[in-house]
């Protein structure tokens, strides 16, 4: 009687169907490790501009006030000219 012949690795046809190749799998355990070691340092140094808020509202700051960073609002009282 033949025996029957088996997949290389000792995995069944169906079975290896399934499992990516080598290489895309170190790729993506990779890919999660340096999201891991990003997302830990951006934590550990904090925010970029601690002062710097939303203004909530979302409605456009008056002509002239200050707007959400600190600058002039659209229109102002600027001058055309160079100074």
């Amino acid at each position: 009687m033949t025996q029957p012949q088996q997949s290389p690795g000792g995995m069944s046809p169906s079975l290896r169907r399934w499992v990516p190749p080598p290489a895309l799998a170190g790729f993506l355990v990779l890919l999660g490790l340096m999201f891991c070691l990003s997302y830990v340092i951006g934590a550990s140094a904090g925010p970029v501009a601690p002062g710097m808020h939303s203004s909530g509202t979302g409605a456009a700051p008056e002509s002239g006030s200050p707007g959400p960073h600190g600058h002039g609002g659209a229109g102002g009282n600027r001058t055309g000219g160079a100074r």
